[in-house]
């Protein structure tokens, strides 16, 4: 079975998780700290996207 992400999204993932633990990671609009891990995330596989990783469409 093929993987969910590909490996430039993983790379990705890591360093905007590792960000957010460490209160560094900011919203794009108002510039403020990301507290929620779920904003993380989708703020992660955002830029993956745009990056041209791979990873799965909205729904």
């Amino acid at each position: 079975m093929p993987t969910k992400y590909g490996p430039k999204t993983k790379k990705k993932m890591k360093k905007v998780m590792h960000e957010w633990k460490h209160g560094e990671l900011k919203s794009g609009g108002s510039g403020e700290k990301v507290k929620s891990r779920k904003q993380a995330i989708a703020i992660g596989l955002s830029e993956a996207r745009r990056g041209g990783g791979k990873v799965p469409r909205k729904k």
